[in-house]
């Protein structure tokens, strides 16, 4: 049969969809399976996900931008939210969850408005109308004061980093907030506008608790000391990127040796010229020779012999990493480094920490550029999940040395903005009030998810702090624990500024985006064999 229409233009095997209810409806419908996936780990109370990715790797926690990255979501409208959910994670690093399940919310309640009959394009200018209405308000709800902080001040830092650890980790907040504040004000640089999220390690070992982790100044190495010297005080490095080792010429040569005399001494010049190099390091002044590369056997005698530490670091960022915390410049082959290159540690040493050898290099005075958190945990998902709340934290930080206003948290700032949305919306004329009323009916999720989550009743909560914020009382959030509403600043939650500023941005966005879309046309997928097909083939070939 001959095909027809717009079949008949394209290639064989492409698929077209057009109209409300082929493209629209089911746009929306993906992007809101997506948001009810993350919606139930928002907040303090959100439940974990179990993922197992397709390298049969676990992961197990209620961090949406993990979630979102581990999922391999082939909807082209839901690929949308997940890079709103990793432009969120990279420009602040959290709020990824509100991106996603604010945008799917708005959806949501733009496919009520398509079924009463309101066209995509009157929903998109009322939604556009309502984020520029929100910046508005958001900037007057500012707590008055905040627009100066002390990044150096661990308590004003502890204040603004609290709510978002605390919704990777419930009940840990005050350790790990005290902990990543230490390290992060230990790293800060003099401008704090530039500061690096590197420069904040983690490292995690097995064993223990919460409660034994610890900050040190310096880096932590999982990685044995070469040789037999495991410790050094006060001690200069030397760092050589290519290996401490005899290197092989470039060229191929022939050595002709004509009697046994030249030939022990063939060996002894090569014994005599390794000699030569190590002790011409020694004579620098280092104590502590670090490698990029393979030790020799022969190179490490010496190094023993004149007491020199030697440590392999076979990760060339490792090294780098190591080179910005001792100072030092690395150098490509084993030569006597210049007394600049030099680095200084004030102590090197190998410990054991919960049966894991590790290298713990110091360097506790002064212009450290590097700080490391070393978290203990009895599992590698609890690890792993208390490592993101710390990357919250860490990032929380830098977004806070660039802006640091505050806007009250636990859903009073939301229920706020719905509540002036709202009366913006009865002000407005035509049609696009209506779309601005359900923006603002949108922001009822945040509260209405956190109680659900936290096993109380949404709706008495909703409307008991509809009351207090009508009288007047902008600071009235939820108080999980107590399953009251309670005035933020007592509970002291507080959100960042820019967070919520930017999860509020790319949500709308990427809801705009979607609406916009009224035809999917796909082409056929190329050839060659699928990966799961593949997969199930060699599974019956295995059978027989």
């Amino acid at each position: 049969m001959q095909p027809y229409g717009i079949q008949s233009m394209l290639k064989e095997g492409y698929r077209h969809l057009s109209g409300l209810d082929e493209a629209v409806i089911k746009n929306i419908e993906a992007c809101k399976e997506l948001s009810t996936i993350t919606r139930t780990s928002l907040g303090p109370n959100g439940m974990n996900k179990m993922v197992i990715n397709h390298l049969d790797k676990l992961f197990v926690t209620n961090d949406a931008a993990t979630i979102v990255n581990e999922l391999e979501i082939q909807h082209p409208a839901a690929k949308i939210l997940v890079l709103a959910a990793k432009a969120q994670q990279e420009e602040i690093g959290d709020g990824a969850n509100l991106t996603i399940s604010f945008a799917g919310e708005l959806l949501q309640n733009a496919e009520e408005l398509i079924r009463m009959g309101l066209h995509p394009s009157e929903i998109i200018s009322g939604y556009n109308k309502a984020i520029i209405k929100v910046v508005e308000i958001l900037e007057q709800l500012v707590e008055s004061g905040s627009e100066t902080m002390d990044v150096r001040n661990k308590d004003e830092v502890v204040s603004r980093m609290r709510a978002a650890v605390a919704s990777k980790q419930f009940g840990q907040e005050e350790i790990l907030c005290s902990l990543v504040a230490d390290a992060c004000i230990q790293v800060c640089p003099k401008n704090p506008t530039n500061f690096n999220v590197d420069n904040v390690r983690v490292a995690k070992l097995l064993g223990g608790g919460l409660h034994n982790s610890c900050i040190v100044r310096g880096m932590v190495l999982k990685s044995d000391a070469v040789g037999s010297i495991k410790r050094m005080e006060k001690a200069k490095v030397a760092v050589f990127a290519g290996g401490v080792d005899t290197t092989a010429t470039e060229t191929k040569g022939t050595v002709l040796i004509h009697s046994a005399e030249q030939l022990e001494n063939y060996a002894k010049t090569e014994e005599a010229k390794v000699e030569e190099l190590i002790k011409a390091v020694a004579e620098s002044g280092a104590k502590v020779i670090v490698s990029g590369g393979s030790v020799g056997e022969m190179a490490l005698h010496f190094c023993e012999r004149y007491k020199i530490m030697v440590l392999k670091i076979s990760s060339k960022f490792e090294l780098r990493r190591f080179c910005r915390t001792a100072g030092a410049v690395a150098h490509l082959k084993l030569s006597r480094p210049s007394p600049d290159d030099l680095g200084y540690v004030d102590s090197i040493s190998v410990e054991e920490i919960g049966g894991v050898t590790v290298t713990i290099a110091r360097n506790e005075q002064g212009g450290n550029s590097i700080s490391t958190v070393v978290l203990r945990g009895s599992t590698d998902s609890i690890l792993d999940d208390l490592e993101r709340a710390v990357d919250d934290g860490v990032n929380t930080y830098k977004a806070m040395c660039r802006d640091s206003r505050i806007v009250p948290g636990a859903a009073a700032t939301e229920i706020e903005l719905a509540q002036r949305l709202k009366e913006y919306a009865n002000a407005e004329t035509g049609l696009d009030k209506y779309a601005i009323s359900k923006y603002a009916e949108s922001f009822e999720f945040v509260p209405k998810t956190l109680a659900d989550n936290a096993g109380l009743n949404a709706m008495e909560i909703i409307a008991s702090l509809y009351t207090g914020h009508g009288s007047g009382n902008t600071k009235l959030g939820i108080d999980l624990e107590e399953g009251a509403c309670k005035d933020v600043s007592e509970t002291k939650v507080w959100d960042l500024f820019a967070t919520k500023l930017f999860a509020l941005k790319y949500a709308s966005d990427a809801a705009c985006t979607v609406l916009r879309v009224d035809q999917i046309i796909m082409a056929k997928q190329a050839g060659g064999p699928r990966r799961d097909a593949a997969q199930a083939a060699g599974a019956g070939a295995e059978e027989d």
